[in-house]
């Protein structure tokens, strides 16, 4: 038997309708990265320079990841400082740093132009560097296990302030402020997860806008494969067959939690909006478009969607919509402060796993990294002491 959760207030409208706004704040500042190559020589020559300076910009940025006027010795020097207010002003300062794994996985919070905060974490394995980043300052999607969530929305994030959290983060890698890694092993970031705090597809043009800046080839963009990057969502549907029809294959990762409408309701409530028929086809749709298996995230919490019937359920859900197109990633609950919902029993978590793996879904257990600074999956809420 489930355990009781909040009753969701929202309705469920027309099929197809979306009405999520952010709160109207001030506009970032422009940048860089919020520019295409041709709209970064256009600004550049509005300021009455040469229209190559955009790419020296482009260069200083993206490939040598400077963030001191004063090094970028290209650029004459009475114009270094101008250039560099306008189209590379700084987007975020660190408020809070804190590390773990020995120094290898690292969350910080960033205090944007107008005050609001947002996290990110960096995940240094000895082969490979992922950064997890925010595409909102906080979240409107409301789900009741998440920290995110329950803090509320305050604004969208700018593509240039997304792209900063990366570009930031091989700052990092590069001045050595990140041990690990295996002699010879890449100092650069190579996979980026859309798993911060937000819904990404709630800010659409953005995060695709940042899609474009991560993976375009240096110096137009920091040039990280397009396969190293995934982008989550807790199923709105509209926007995923939009985003299948962009070209950027990116790893579409579905925040599914439940496998039934009822309790799918209460733990993502707009689901209320799109169910977990409608998710689901939409999933199977981007993986038949793109030719990119899709992940299904599945917190496991305790007595409330781990039951065995709900791994039997959400197998069959994926398997008479074909096969080779998924796979499930269960992830064992995070704790929150607050929070009355604890993870599976690992004698649960293991059978929910094996039920799955009985119809043919291959399963892999989420690491849990960064859960003592809060920095793993539901834990984002961007506090400062």
């Amino acid at each position: 038997m489930s355990t009781a959760l909040p009753t969701p207030t929202a309705t469920r409208p027309a099929p197809g309708v979306l009405t999520l706004t952010a709160p109207r704040r001030g506009k970032p500042p422009r940048h860089l990265a919020d520019l295409s190559v041709d709209e970064r020589a256009d600004a550049v020559a509005a300021l009455g320079e040469k229209r190559f300076r955009a790419r020296q910009l482009s260069v200083h940025y993206f490939e040598r990841l400077v963030d001191d006027p004063g090094a970028m010795t290209d650029l004459p020097a009475s114009t270094r400082d101008r250039l560099a207010a306008e189209l590379l002003p700084r987007l975020t300062t660190s408020v809070r740093r804190l590390d773990c794994d020995g120094g290898t996985t690292v969350k910080t919070v960033w205090r944007l132009f107008d005050g609001a905060l947002v996290e990110s974490v960096l995940m240094r394995y000895p082969d490979r560097v992922t950064v997890c980043v925010s595409s909102q300052a906080g979240c409107g999607m409301n789900c009741p296990f998440c920290a995110t969530g329950q803090a509320g929305l305050t604004r969208n994030l700018s593509t240039a302030e997304i792209v900063e959290q990366v570009v930031s983060a091989g700052r990092a890698l590069r001045r050595g402020a990140v041990p690990g890694g295996r002699p010879g092993a890449a100092d650069r970031v190579g996979n980026v997860v859309f798993m911060g705090m937000g819904e990404p597809l709630a800010n659409y043009a953005p995060v695709v806008g940042a899609v474009r800046r991560l993976t375009e080839p240096a110096p137009a963009g920091l040039g990280i494969s397009v396969r190293g990057v995934t982008v989550s969502t807790v199923g709105l549907v509209p926007a995923i067959g939009r985003l299948a029809g962009e070209g950027l294959p990116v790893t579409l990762a579905l925040s599914l939690h439940a496998p039934d409408d009822e309790l799918r309701d209460e733990l993502v409530p707009v689901n209320t909006r799109f169910t977990v028929a409608q998710a689901l086809d939409a999933a199977r749709e981007y993986a038949a478009t793109t030719k990119r298996r899709v992940s299904i995230e599945y917190a496991l919490i305790r007595e409330v969607n781990d039951q065995a019937w709900r791994a039997d359920l959400l197998g069959r859900e994926l398997t008479r919509r074909g096969k080779g197109w998924v796979h499930v990633n269960p992830i064992p609950l995070n704790p929150t402060p607050g929070s009355r919902w604890t993870a599976s029993e690992r004698e649960v978590q293991g059978t929910f796993v094996d039920r799955l793996r009985s119809h043919g879904i291959p399963v892999t257990v989420r690491d849990t990294r960064g859960r003592e600074i809060d920095g793993a999956c539901g834990q984002l809420a961007a506090s400062t002491p």
